[in-house]
């Protein structure tokens, strides 16, 4: 059972930084249970205000159901509540319910609802699919509005007035206009979470719109920079994080663009570069060439 309720869980997330741990596989892709908790504990150690099992950078579109479950009960059991742990609901409005049931019973701290898989569908549709996932637990719930489920602000305020385990939206889309209006119409009723790839590079400018926070992935491989840079963008030390920017997010994200599918990729290669291997990503995925490890690697050097 979680030691959070939505509320409580929602002032948690706002405090600070956030992160999706990578999944852990073996040479031969299966789920590498001793790594991944080995990964979870060193993460767990840090001051971040909570870890995102099975998300989009831990490759949960590549896990079965089966998977999904066996990797929340081992965040859940390794972080042991020194931070909350969020459980992922996915797919169809049927799959996303038993998901969350599963997550509630695995001891998870909360949701992310990611968008439904493979269909389009209007906000009405949208409303009752996030409506009914709020409905099927206690658990509090972040909306990741994405792709084919991005929600406008009438949707949100109708979700909010209607679900009181609502409590987060998290931005995937980065519309300036459509955020405001959201801001504008729910106020601090959620907590807002930064979601574009590489969340560092749209910080600061986020913040004006209420995103006290973001999930940073390059926290999995340097978490300590990925926590001072966190630190700059609440300073509003604009020096600062135009600094790191230069120095390693730019050159960072020049590697990433190479290949679709890389922004998952290339924290797995961070994790190798700095001696804690995850080992390789699943198809459809591709992992990073042996040059493109080495010119991450000598980036990562110049920030250690």
């Amino acid at each position: 059972m979680s030691s959070y309720s939505p509320q409580e869980l929602a002032t948690q997330l706002k405090s600070g930084l956030l992160s999706f741990p990578v999944t852990h596989f073996t040479g031969d892709l299966e789920f590498d249970e001793p790594r991944y908790r080995e990964h979870l504990s060193w993460l767990s150690g840090y001051p971040v205000a909570g870890l995102f099992a099975a998300g989009g950078t831990g490759e949960g579109f590549s896990l079965t159901g089966a998977e999904i479950d066996r990797v929340v009960r081992a965040a859940v059991d390794e972080v042991d509540g020194r931070v909350p742990v969020m459980a992922p609901a996915t797919g169809g409005t049927a799959n996303a319910v038993a998901q969350a049931k599963a997550a509630a019973a695995a001891g998870a701290d909360g949701l992310l609802l990611m968008p439904p898989y493979l269909t389009e569908a209007g906000q009405a549709g949208l409303v009752e699919h996030v409506s009914a996932v709020c409905a099927a637990t206690g658990l509090g719930v972040i909306v990741y509005s994405r792709a084919n489920a991005v929600l406008n602000d009438r949707s949100v305020a109708a979700l909010v007035e209607r679900n009181e385990t609502l409590i987060g939206f998290k931005d995937g889309v980065g519309d300036i206009e459509n955020l405001t209006r959201i801001y504008a119409s729910v106020g601090d009723r959620l907590a807002y979470i930064g979601g574009l790839p590489t969340a560092e590079t749209f910080a600061l400018p986020l913040l004006q719109l209420g995103m006290s926070t973001y999930s940073s992935a390059i926290f999995n491989f340097v978490p300590q920079y990925a926590l001072d840079f966190y630190a700059d963008v609440r300073a509003q030390d604009r020096e600062a994080v135009y600094r790191r920017i230069r120095e390693f997010v730019l050159p960072y994200l020049d590697i990433r663009d190479r290949m679709k599918g890389y922004a998952v990729s290339i924290i797995k290669a961070g994790l190798t570069a700095v001696g804690r291997p995850a080992g390789p990503v699943r198809p459809p995925l591709q992992d990073l060439t042996e040059g493109e490890l080495a010119e991450l690697t000598a980036l990562i050097n110049k920030i250690s």
